[in-house]
């Protein structure tokens, strides 16, 4: 008989038990208190040891024949301009893991030597593990700044504007404010009217940044609905939670929110349905904000006849849900998806001043909040606790970018650039070091994304599967996955805590991120820094001490660490009470103020008014995109492009998997139309199209879809990128080439992926073959 063994694991999508056969990985089986897992999972089982696994090092051809010259010259001087143009297209060479290390100390030691630690890039963007220990950004920073720094990204790729501009209108950081939402069971309690912009993006539930116990998004929203709360879906696309909900859906143009709400907001005022005592007592500049609303700043009242020209939305549909958003307990809601997009810091600001005016900020199942099931935990209700993470140490570097900069950084060192009142410049980078990422999914326009790769002398990269990212690097070391070493998973909006035991061995020769970094460590005399003597047992325990210490702080008992190991899945922290959003300011302003310069919600804001940029101004201001439906470049371009996460992985991990795999359409990644559009185009389910504009091309197989409405289409992101000719063009469907490379505005300079207008029609040539499924050149020499 096989003997079959089951061992507890996590991952960002999900906890399970990994089932093994003979040390084989076999099965992936949900944890059974997760009444909603996520079929994500599925993927790894055929990927974990495919054609595409990493399993030794490997180094481009040319620039392994160029960096040996130099190792073996190393007393001559060293310039470092190597051959950089065949990144992306060149063989590659395996190495033994001692000449990898060699060479990346090698490298290092130079760089820093000649140029300083600000030339090191490192802001590599996280996603690569749910465990406490083995958090790859996390290893990436500690060696770094064991090593005297890196030049780092800030903000994020899901929600830059936000994140952004709400801490200067509601003073909190970003993630105080995502852990204080107010919670899902009171909404369903005390909310009647749930105003939706952007809908409750389900699929995107299935993950949370800090891992998954239990998925609970669906059964709040289904109890909500039971309860008789009314959902308002304002959104161009209807979505699972959007039907769960049995949500009306009013059709808005992408881009428009902040000009529906504007239309909302002036028939509150204008027939007497703010709340004046809240916008009094609670807030400042509503009089600078109200001025512009009534036209007196502008000449142009935000009446919802103006609205309706804008957003496509009849401007009786508008003066109808002020109507009811003002009689009723209403709960606000904005997709983080809102924001990723030209002026993006518009409409979360703007959903912010609505609750103002409604006054019921603070109150049970009224307010607001932004990024409700954009990830599971959002609205959790759960004890929360700040559990201990690994240490990574201060940065002695003081530069910086907004994570969605890269291009420009590496394309234009020395070049001036704004972000949120202060005025930088671009570093020049010389080294870039990825682990736990990938830029060929996040970032905007492939195309100067494969360009600004070419800049820097050296491209490190730890990496598991051979995707986009190890293909444009120089030096490929091969890293493991969640299921071959041991973590543990704590999660922040979950109760659910967990070892994460390994499954299997490591496939090949590969290696964790801090057993890769020990090595380096090593070469470059910052061991005992880096590591402080420990191996990864003896940091688990270390790191689960230090959980055990902040329990007891906070009155509450985990078990030691080796019954923890045994006893797998359980729950911690069950809540107390529910959570409100602002309710212990709402009660008592004097003694709670939040932290803004005016101690309110600032619905003006002089800090933003005083740095003076046009493309954000100091209150909520419609402002119109370069692309959206409204602008002349629909004569050439005339559907809006909404690239949002797919439901069948995590951003572009696991494509090469079968659940990702088994919803292509002829090898490519799927796009939604509307019937109308595709009847124009004389396009037909299954049919291989070609989406177009001025920055590039990608092809993907036609879905006719009703929950896309006339004007839009949705093409998933994620897809790995697969080019043709000068890289605009991807066979495979990736939509970042077509998007532009812009921030959303001199205040966060975040992604601005849904400003995108595209062109389609049928592909009629013969079809280029599918290539990044196939490992690239390897030669032995």
């Amino acid at each position: 008989m096989p003997n079959k063994i089951k061992k507890p694991t996590a991952f960002h999508w999900g906890s399970y038990y990994a089932e093994t056969e003979n040390e084989k990985l076999v099965g992936i089986k949900p944890y059974e208190k997760d009444r909603d897992p996520s079929s994500i999972a599925n993927g790894i089982l055929d990927s974990i040891d495919d054609e595409l696994r990493i399993k030794v090092p490997h180094i481009r051809k040319g620039y392994l024949k160029e960096i040996r010259k130099e190792l073996a010259n190393s007393k001559t001087s060293i310039t470092g301009k190597r051959s950089r143009e065949k990144r992306g297209s060149d063989n590659f060479v395996p190495v033994s893991w001692e000449e990898a290390i060699d060479i990346v100390s090698f490298e290092m030691n130079r760089i820093k030597k000649k140029y300083k630690n600000k030339s090191f890039y490192a802001g590599s963007y996280g996603w690569a593990s749910a465990g406490r220990f083995h958090h790859a950004q996390s290893q990436l920073h500690r060696f770094f700044n064991s090593y005297g720094g890196y030049t780092k990204s800030v903000n994020t790729y899901s929600y830059a504007a936000s994140e952004t501009i709400m801490p200067h209108v509601i003073g909190l950081s970003y993630r105080k404010f995502l852990d204080t939402h107010t919670d899902w069971n009171n909404i369903k309690d005390n909310s009647e009217l749930m105003v939706m912009f952007g809908g409750l993006p389900l699929k995107n539930s299935q993950v949370t940044s800090g891992g998954v116990g239990k998925h609970t998004t669906k059964e709040f929203i289904k109890s909500c609905e039971k309860k008789g709360i009314k959902f308002i879906n304002i959104s161009p696309m209807e979505m699972e939670a959007d039907i769960i909900s049995k949500a009306d859906w009013i059709k808005i143009r992408p881009g428009t929110d902040t000009a529906f709400m504007l239309g909302v907001a002036f028939i509150l005022e204008t027939e007497s349905l703010v709340d004046k005592d809240f916008l009094n007592k609670y807030c400042t500049g509503y009089k600078i904000f109200c001025n512009y609303l009534k036209g007196t700043t502008d000449g142009k009242a935000k009446t919802p006849f103006w609205a309706s020209k804008i957003t496509g939305i009849p401007s009786n549909t508008i003066y109808d849900l002020a109507k009811q958003m003002s009689k009723k307990r209403t709960m606000i809601t904005g997709a983080w998806a809102l924001q990723r997009q030209q002026y993006g810091e518009q409409s979360h600001w703007m959903i912010t001043v609505l609750a103002c005016m409604l006054g019921q900020i603070g109150l049970p199942g009224g307010g607001f909040g932004l990024g409700y099931s954009a990830e599971n935990g959002i609205g959790n209700p759960v004890n929360y606790h700040k559990w201990p993470a690994l240490e990574q140490f201060q940065n002695p570097v003081s530069d910086f970018i907004p994570v969605a900069r890269v291009s420009d950084m590496l394309l234009e060192p020395g070049k001036g650039f704004t972000y949120n009142g202060t005025e930088l410049k671009y570093p020049d980078i010389k080294l870039v070091y990825w682990a736990g990422g990938n830029p060929f999914h996040h970032q905007m326009n492939l195309k100067k994304l494969v360009k600004a790769f070419k800049q820097p002398d050296s491209i490190i990269v730890n990496e598991i599967w051979w995707n986009s990212l190890a293909r444009h690097a120089d030096i490929v070391l091969p890293a493991t996955t969640s299921l071959e070493r041991n973590d543990i998973g704590i999660r922040h909006w979950d109760q659910t805590i967990s070892p994460m035991h390994k499954v299997i061995e490591p496939i090949g020769e590969s290696k964790s991120d801090y057993e890769i970094f020990s090595a380096i460590s090593a070469k470059l005399n910052i061991n005992e820094k880096f590591t402080e003597n420990r191996n990864e047992d003896q940091w688990l325990r270390h790191l689960w001490e230090e959980a055990r210490d902040s329990a007891s702080q906070a009155d509450f008992n985990l078990q030691e660490f080796d019954k923890f190991w045994k006893n797998g899945f359980q729950e911690v922290l069950s809540p107390t009470k529910q959570t409100i959003l602002l309710e212990e300011f709402r009660k008592d302003p004097i003694n709670n103020p939040i932290p803004t310069p005016s101690g309110k919600i600032e619905i003006f804001s002089k800090t933003v008014a005083d740095f003076n940029y046009d493309d954000c101004p100091g209150h909520p201001t419609w402002l119109e995109q370069d692309e959206w439906l409204g602008s002349a470049l629909t004569k050439q371009f005339p559907l809006q492009l909404i690239s949002g996460q797919p439901h069948n992985r995590l951003h572009s991990q696991l494509d090469n998997g079968s659940e990702s795999q088994k919803f292509k359409i002829n090898g490519r990644e799927p796009i939604k139309i509307n019937i109308k559009d595709a009847n124009f185009r004389n396009l037909n389910n299954g049919d291989i199209v070609e989406i177009f504009n001025k920055r590039g091309k990608c092809l993907a197989g036609v879905i006719i879809s009703n929950e896309v409405m006339p004007g839009i289409v949705f093409l998933p992101v994620g897809a790995w990128y697969d080019p043709l000719d000068d890289g605009s063009f991807c066979v495979h469907g990736n939509p970042n080439v077509l998007t532009e490379d812009i921030g959303t505005s001199s205040l966060a300079q975040g992604p601005s992926a849904h400003s995108t207008l595209v062109e389609i029609k049928k592909f009629t040539k013969e079809l280029p073959p599918i290539t990044i499924f196939d490992k690239p050149n390897i030669i032995n020499k």
